[in-house]
């Protein structure tokens, strides 16, 4: 996957920009535009997309702190990617925004249970520990999910600013 510097400039804005929408949103939890910005970023980049998504965890564990929150941000949005990445490219075009709200809705929902494996490895939970660890949580993955999903009606216009922007150079 050869990259050229354009690229390299494009993708860390583009990570910077996920990390920004993400401080500046704290004040909510769980309410943020990343699901939407990395379903948006795969859809236009494809693989490439990996590149600003990972400058997003990259800036996560640098201000936050590379602490044990940060270790399942290595896989968590990864699997967003990669579902995003094996929906047919194909669908008809009034589908293609709900599917997309759709998926990313479900990853915010899932996020707890996606979060769950590692937590548990990293405080030596058992399958009874981390099944609590995660219905403590659903509340906030039940917002997660539902604010993933309404700020995932933003996918589709980000995709075509982003697409004109490639189609400008």
């Amino acid at each position: 996957m050869k990259i050229k510097t354009r690229e390299i400039t494009v993708f860390a804005m583009l990570g910077a920009i996920m990390f920004v929408t993400k401080v500046i949103m704290e004040l909510l939890p769980n309410v943020h535009l990343t699901g939407a910005l990395i379903v948006a970023y795969t859809i236009v980049y494809r693989k490439k997309a990996l590149y600003p998504i990972y400058t997003f965890v990259l800036l996560n564990g640098i201000i936050a702190g590379f602490a044990t929150w940060w270790i399942p941000y290595l896989y968590v949005w990864f699997i967003l990617w990669g579902v995003v990445m094996i929906l047919p490219k194909n669908m008809p075009t009034k589908v293609k925004p709900f599917v997309y709200m759709l998926v990313s809705g479900l990853h915010g929902i899932l996020f707890g249970v996606l979060y769950a494996p590692a937590q548990a490895i990293i405080f030596g939970l058992d399958i009874k520990g981390m099944i609590s660890w995660i219905v403590a949580g659903l509340p906030f993955d039940v917002i997660h999910g539902i604010s993933n999903f309404i700020c995932g009606i933003l996918i589709m216009p980000i995709v075509k600013v982003l697409i004109k922007l490639e189609n400008a150079q």
